[in-house]
This record gives C-alpha cells, structure tokens and sequence, in this order.
C-alpha cells in the first residue's frame, strides 16, 4: 500500500458530490479512492453514463487506486432461485460495464454469509458446498469478466462472524480478480452483538487476500459509520494487523457524514497508524 514516512496512506469512499469537497485531498498524494454513485437504484436505472463522465471530469490529474461500491440492495449472492441469481447476475455486470467505463480496478460486493448462515449451515448435508457452489453459479460469468477487465471483486464482511467462510469463498475460486474487503464497523457489530472474535481477528483471516478495507467507527449495536476515534473499534490494533499481513489493502475511510471526514482522518494521523 502507498506509505508516507512508514505510515499507510488513507483513502475515502466518496459520490460525485462529496469528491467535489474533497478532491484536492484525493489528488495531492493520489489516495485511493472509492465511489459510492452506482450502487444506488436511481443511478443504476437512470442516466448513469452523465454521473461516470462528470466523475471523469472531476478526477482529471488522478493517478491513484480508483475503485467503486458495486450494486447491493436487495442482491444476495447465494440465491437459491436461479431467476433471482440471473437478476443478480445482471446487476453485477451492469457494475462492470461502469467500472470499465470510469477506469475503476475494484469494485467491492456483499457477503453472502448470515447470522443464520452460521448456527444453522452445518446441520444441512453438504450445505457449505451447496452455498458456495450458488455463489459461483451467480458469479459464473462476473468473474471471468472482471479479469478481463483487470478488476477484483473484493467480498465485504457484512453479517459474518466467522472471519474465514468469506475467505474460503474467495479461495475456492481460485482468481486473482476475487479477493476479501473487511468493514470495520461490521466486525465490530459481529463482534459485541453476536460474539465474533475481535475486529483484528477478520484482519489476520484475510491475510494475503486482504486487498480492501472499509474504515469506519461503532458502537457494536449498529451500523454507525462514525468518524475514526468515535466509537469503539480498537485501531492500533487493526493497523498492526494489517502491518503484518502480506497484503496491500485500499483503506478506504466510509462514514455516514463525508463532510467531517478530515475530522476522522486527523484522528488516525495523531494516533500515528496513518496519513
């Protein structure tokens, strides 16, 4: 990962109207950048070309790591209904097909494990197999055309409290192009309401594969999306995990309110984990 002075470089995932605040934060040290515009349905199902090109417009002089938030709501991974998984199918490549278009080179999608998934799988024959096998039924021709395109689809931790399913999902499909995203403040959740180890534990699961992080603060009740320093994650100890990974994560600052977000950015600076 880019390094300044030891320190790993902070990013941001921004839409078209937060980028705008803070583009010259972006552009002066090249920061990894996410874009957060086409995952929502208005976007996807309207004139999503004008948002890309005004992005392009804006981003003029970027050099850095450029990826994008895939489509999501109301999207799982694992379907059993192969009509639902063929909708799903259709959304994921629609997030390609933008992706070529804006020169991203990650887009991140959901976990399909749920709090469900992990009490109830291993009572079923084989269920582990059977889910992963929908995942790759839904992702048979994602994939492929994701290392066309040069573009990883990272897995985001969501619902999980095993921090290795994710992992052996991304393993079993032996790509470069798929790889492992941990949110921060989804472990946490995982973590204080539903006894998954600690947010560090999902760092040093992913290890290797790890190639993108959702950076955000928590309470572990909910999905607050707080400024770094404002809740409860432990991050010393997440970036010293990610310091001994082999791994070159985008670390990707995703709060609820992007226009504190230098507040959050200072915090992990004075607490010298990062720039």
């Amino acid at each position: 990962m880019p390094l300044i002075d030891g320190r790993p470089v902070l990013g941001a995932a921004l839409t078209l109207k937060t980028l705008a605040q803070h583009r010259d934060w972006i552009i002066n040290r090249q920061r990894d950048l996410e874009l957060q515009d086409f995952c929502e349905l208005a976007v996807l199902d309207g004139d999503w070309r004008a948002t890309a090109e005004a992005i392009k417009r804006l981003l003029d002089g970027y050099e850095g790591r450029l990826g994008m938030h895939g489509p999501f709501w109301g999207l799982v991974l694992d379907a059993e209904d192969p009509q639902i998984r063929a909708v799903v199918t259709r959304r994921l490549l629609q997030g390609l097909e933008i992706a070529e278009a804006i020169g991203a080179t990650q887009m991140v999608i959901h976990s399909p494990y749920t709090t469900w998934d992990h009490n109830n799988l291993d009572i079923y024959a084989n269920a582990r197999d059977k889910m992963i096998d929908r995942v790759h039924d839904t992702l048979s021709s994602v994939v492929p055309r994701a290392e066309d395109i040069g573009l990883e689809l990272v897995i985001e931790n969501i619902e999980d409290i095993d921090p290795y399913a994710r992992v052996e999902l991304a393993e079993s499909f032996d790509s470069d192009s798929v790889l492992v995203s941990i949110d921060t403040g989804h472990a946490l959740y995982a973590h204080v309401s539903l006894g998954a180890p600690p947010v560090d534990y999902y760092v040093q699961a992913a290890d290797e594969l790890l190639a993108h992080i959702h950076l955000q603060d928590a309470d572990g009740y909910a999905d607050r999306h707080w400024q770094p320093g404002d809740g409860a994650v432990n991050w010393r100890a997440v970036f010293a995990a990610i310091a001994r990974i082999d791994a070159d994560p985008r670390l990707i600052i995703e709060v609820r309110d992007p226009g504190q977000l230098m507040r959050g950015v200072e915090y992990l600076t004075r607490l010298g984990v990062a720039v």
